[in-house]
């Protein structure tokens, strides 16, 4: 009965929980179970707070009963992402320095879910600090693929996106800079959604006018997807981004539909076997949409333009640690480090033009084309042994993140972009499709990639993949294996 209950997508346990069909006690309860048995397996999640959130469960159903007026989220339980505060749960960011870290209060984006009734469960775990699309740090140790736990299951928000898959939890929280929201969906099976900037606030940007990082909603639907952010997002002052709630739209009709796609945006390395499979599930989408055509983009020298905006982002963050105790950093936070120390102000200049370039040639495709598809992932998931993927295709990688050029080239345009389960690659793992809006166009691309969904949902090869959980039962040690202390 578990398994039919956390399978449940969150809108209908929203609606069950609203018509006093379901306890939100019950929901946690089977949450609790679920992740019992199956999260030693993948290790998704890092601090829990059952305790916690059975007490808010327990609140969250007299309310009910007590015929009050319930948030769009009430009594659904969540996960958050370790990079975000937990007023009195830990939060580590990833990072050794942090292992005992209890915040006194919660960021925005957490407050903003528990406004809206959701529960807070656990928190799902993340890279240090966040740098890298391979979800492993020496606190909780790594995140196992829940269709191989052998293999990556991404990053940097793979313990958002592996609870997911496996119904530990109906929704989670993300963020993105270089893909960190849609690679995992990808390599997981689920949804996962970079909004245009500013749609979800954030108040902890030391450079607050950069549009690089964002935070954004994961779950297993379109729709559980759009519940979601509309929690999440809305004005706030401290985030010069910030605006209104995109206000969704209806479906459209899949025959008015214009859509352009690219395999590589004309300069991504992608492995030959992936552009098979993008072929093929561009083959089953086309004739049922009005127009699918390719597109010839030339976006410019967006890998030296990446390296540079990055590398400011992270010196803003980091600047400090690094003078006082750099060996507290991971590799691939120094990396980035060790890049800014080069870089001059007129290499700066040179990449905020390089950016807007690029985000006005993807405009003009995009005048003619209601979205551009293109894969989310040049590979397909690798053993999390191997820190990140040092060829594609052939072609030497130039650093941890190169390999993420399919997601960071949309990065840098800051347009909204969501990842949609499309079926399985040829050695049987999750193939996620990237599907990229107009500038501000949340609303829309969200109804657009909700209308896509359905169709694949329809099609045995398109539809989303499920991990078989037999194999899961057995916990998997070695995911712990990295750990240097365990947080008290």
């Amino acid at each position: 009965m578990d398994m039919d209950l956390t399978g449940l997508e969150a809108t209908r346990l929203r609606q069950l929980i609203g018509a006093r069909q379901l306890s939100p006690v019950e929901l946690l309860q089977a949450c609790i179970r679920r992740i019992e048995a199956f999260d030693p397996a993948v290790n998704a999640l890092c601090a829990k707070a059952f305790e916690a959130a059975l007490a808010a469960a327990r609140a969250a159903e007299a309310a009910v009963m007590a015929g009050h007026a319930l948030g769009p989220l009430h009594g659904l339980p969540v996960g958050i992402k370790d990079l975000e505060d937990t007023a009195g749960l830990r939060t580590t960011y990833g990072n050794t320095a942090y292992r005992n870290h209890v915040p006194s209060h919660d960021a925005l984006v957490v407050q903003r879910l528990r406004a809206a009734g959701a529960i807070v469960t656990a928190k799902t775990n993340t890279p240090d600090m966040g740098a890298g699309a391979n979800t492993r740090n020496a606190v909780w140790g790594a995140t196992g693929n829940p269709f191989d736990p052998t293999l990556n299951a991404g990053g940097s928000s793979g313990g958002s996106a592996v609870a997911l898959a496996l119904d530990m939890l109906p929704l989670a929280t993300g963020s993105d800079l270089g893909g960190s929201l849609r690679i995992p969906a990808a390599l997981c099976g689920v949804v996962g959604f970079r909004p245009s900037p500013g749609v979800v606030p954030s108040e902890s940007r030391p450079l607050g006018f950069n549009p690089l990082p964002v935070l954004g909603p994961m779950a297993r639907s379109v729709a559980d997807l759009a519940l979601m952010l509309q929690a999440m997002s809305g004005f706030d002052a401290r985030d010069p981004w910030s605006g209104a709630q995109p206000v969704l739209p209806p479906m459209p009709d899949l025959a008015q539909l214009s859509v352009g796609f690219t395999e590589d945006f004309g300069q991504c390395a992608v492995d030959e076997d992936i552009r098979r499979v993008f072929r093929d599930r561009i083959g089953r989408l086309a004739p049922h949409l009005g127009r699918c055509e390719p597109v010839t983009l030339a976006l410019g020298d967006a890998d030296r333009a990446f390296d540079i905006l990055r590398a400011e982002s992270y010196l803003a963050v980091h600047l400090d640690t690094w003078r006082r105790a750099p060996e507290s950093l991971s590799p691939n936070v120094r990396a980035n480090l060790e890049l800014a120390d080069r870089f001059t102000l007129a290499d700066r200049a040179w990449a905020h033009a390089e950016q807007t370039r690029l985000q006005r040639a993807l405009s003009a495709a995009l005048e003619h084309h209601d979205l551009i598809l293109a894969p989310v992932t040049p590979v397909s998931p690798f053993p999390w042994t191997q820190l990140y993927a040092e060829q594609v295709q052939g072609q030497p990688m130039r650093n941890y993140y190169h390999w993420l050029s399919l997601t960071y080239v949309i990065t840098l345009s800051t347009h909204p972009a969501l990842a949609l389960p499309c079926g399985r690659d040829e050695r049987g793992l999750p193939f996620g499709l990237q599907l990229v809006g107009r500038l501000h166009g949340d609303a829309a691309l969200l109804g657009a990639a909700q209308a896509l969904e359905a169709l694949c949902a329809g099609d045995a090869v398109m539809a989303r993949p499920r991990p078989v959980l037999e194999p899961l039962r057995q916990p998997q040690p070695a995911l712990k294996s990295i750990v240097t202390h365990p947080p008290q």
